[in-house]
């Protein structure tokens, strides 16, 4: 499973953008781009949304490994 850094890397290079294009395209700073592709956790997912919608993704919820069963918290 690819994580959520090495995708934007991945869809940036393949579109020949430099990190300054996808924040200035996606509406969020440079900082932000610069800690995403570094695996720093993001504080914003408004702004994490921001960039994957960039390439035609969002956020959404994935199941847990372990069977994809999900925990009923007993």
């Amino acid at each position: 499973m690819q994580n959520i850094a090495d995708f934007v890397r991945k869809k940036r290079l393949q579109l020949n953008l430099t990190q300054i294009d996808v924040a200035n395209k996606a509406g969020v700073g440079l900082r932000f781009i610069r800690d995403l592709e570094q695996q720093k956790r993001p504080q914003r997912t408004d702004k994490l949304n921001q960039v994957l919608a960039l390439f035609g993704h969002t956020l959404g919820p994935v199941p847990l490994s372990n069977k994809g069963k999900e925990t009923s918290g007993k």
